[in-house]
């Protein structure tokens, strides 16, 4: 699958999620979607990014939006997360690491001078036609949720 790239038909995928579903973005055609990839479920900034598209769901609901954070976490860990802080928004599973991969989110990280393929913090935002209109990548969690909106209700 090739990387996304603005303007053009993102490739389809399907991803097993929360809910015990399986979501394909072909399905989605109609809606826009934002596809937010964090690194692990319950850490802090993962949490906090998590609640920010939460807190502003009813907004991005209203401007014909579908929600989807993606990482490499089992489904059960989603599930947990996803209850536990409430999020309205389906989480998906992307352990093969296949959709990450995909959208070229997996870079060498650095942790306490430890070097690790970890997943970086982006988001994308796909239109009703399946285009990919903006994306965000080295994503800081302060106010993103809200840039996301501002360009959702442009796009």
């Amino acid at each position: 699958m090739p990387a996304p790239r603005l303007n053009r038909v993102v490739a389809d995928f399907k991803c097993p999620a929360t809910g015990a579903q399986t979501i394909q973005l072909k399905a989605l055609r109609g809606k826009k979607v934002v596809l937010y990839f964090y690194p692990k479920d319950a850490t802090p900034g993962c949490t906090t990014e998590g609640q920010d598209f939460r807190d502003l769901y009813a907004k991005f609901k209203r401007q014909n939006c579908v929600i989807l954070g993606a990482s490499r976490d089992s489904i059960a860990s989603h599930e947990k997360f996803k209850a536990k802080q409430e999020f309205p928004f389906d989480l998906l599973s992307d352990e093969d690491e296949s959709l990450c991969k995909a959208f070229d989110v997996i870079r060498e990280k650095n942790l306490y001078g430890r070097k690790y393929m970890g997943i970086e913090r982006s988001t994308f935002l796909i239109d009703e036609d399946g285009k990919l209109r903006a994306e965000w990548r080295k994503v800081k969690v302060k106010g993103h949720a809200a840039e996301v909106l501002a360009a959702a209700k442009n796009c």
